[in-house]
C-alpha cells in the first residue's frame, strides 16, 4: 500500500510543494515545529533511510542541503537543524527545521498556520530554490 508521501509525489494529495527533481520533493510539514519546516523526501518508496542505495542516499543529502540553504534564505533563525527519525511514515523522509534553540527539534511544540500563511511560504521557498 502507498504511504502518504508516495500519494503527495503522485498528486493524490495535495502539499505545499518548495523543490523538485526527477529523484527527490520537498515540501512543507502540515504539523511544523516552525515555519518552512521541510520535508525532503525520495520519490522512491523506500522505508528505512539506510535502506537506500548508497548513491541515492548521498543524492538525498545533496538535495536536503539545497532546500536547506533556500530556507535559510526565507526564515530567520539560528540554524535549520535536520532529523531522520522515521517512525511516522514509512518513507524515508528528512525533516528540515529553522531553530533557535534545541526545544525547537523535540517535535513537542507545533507552530499553527493557515493556508494562506503555508502557500505564501512555499512560493517563497520555491521561488528561492528555482534560482539557486
Amino acid at each position: 500500500m502507498a504511504t502518504i508521501f508516495t500519494k503527495i509525489i503522485n498528486g493524490e494529495i495535495p502539499s505545499y510543494k518548495v523543490a523538485e527533481n526527477e529523484e527527490f520533493i520537498a515540501f512543507l510539514d502540515i504539523n511544523p515545529n516552525a515555519k518552512v519546516h521541510t520535508l525532503c523526501v525520495p520519490k522512491k518508496e523506500v522505508n528505512k533511510l539506510f535502506d537506500l542505495d548508497e548513491v541515492t542516499y548521498i543524492k538525498l543529502m545533496s538535495f536536503s542541503r539545497q532546500v536547506a540553504l533556500a530556507l535559510r534564505q526565507v526564515v530567520d533563525c539560528k540554524r535549520i537543524g535536520m532529523s531522520v527519525v522515521g517512525l511516522e511514515v514509512p518513507h524515508v523522509h528528512v525533516h528540515l527545521i529553522p531553530i533557535n534553540a534545541m526545544k525547537d527539534m523535540t517535535f513537542q511544540h507545533k507552530v499553527k498556520m493557515s493556508d494562506d500563511e503555508f502557500k505564501a511560504l512555499a512560493e517563497k521557498v520555491a521561488k528561492v530554490f528555482n534560482k539557486m
